[in-house]
């Protein structure tokens, strides 16, 4: 065998045998839908927006919308505007709602000229409550913008909220 194969051959094996453990960061459930380093910027967007969300941390939930945006929910209906939003998150979520993302489900796509949309399903666990609520599980779209390297959520849907069976 040439040293030449003998590379190639060698390379091969090694790829083979590493890529099981080539993944994205441990935070990640994302299916590789768009290309890693967006796959991984929104990923991190959706990590750090729903723990600011689970600590009501409303000025940094605040931070990551639009002025403009907004937020469809197939039960709550329309909110327009961060100050709407987190008003309805201080009110109905701090300290009696906590999301998850559902591992594998996180999806993220190119949006040219735009951003990217991402898509999942999430799970909403009453922390205190637990014997008495159901966890809630839903679907969500969100609409992210980049403008001059900034990353704001402009639209999201919220659909599909139903309890799980106990």
């Amino acid at each position: 065998m040439t040293q030449s194969r003998a590379r190639t051959v060698l390379l091969f094996l090694v790829s083979t045998l590493l890529a099981p453990t080539l993944r994205l960061p441990a935070q990640s459930t994302a299916r590789e839908t768009a290309p890693g380093d967006l796959v991984r910027t929104i990923t991190s967007l959706d990590s750090a927006l729903f723990d600011s969300y689970n600590h009501c941390d409303l000025q940094k939930f605040g931070s990551y919308w639009s002025d403009s945006a907004e937020f469809y929910h197939d039960q709550g209906g329309l909110t327009v505007g961060p100050k709407q939003l987190v008003d309805i998150i201080r009110e109905t979520v701090c300290g009696k709602v906590r999301r998850e993302l559902v591992p594998g489900t996180l999806e993220v796509y190119v949006m040219h000229g735009y951003g990217a949309l991402e898509t999942g399903v999430h799970r909403f666990h009453h922390p205190g409550r637990e014997n008495v609520e159901p966890v809630g599980e839903a679907r969500f779209i969100t609409l992210w913008q980049n403008k001059d390297g900034s990353w704001k959520i402009t639209r999201v849907i919220s659909y599909d909220h139903h309890p799980l069976p106990r």
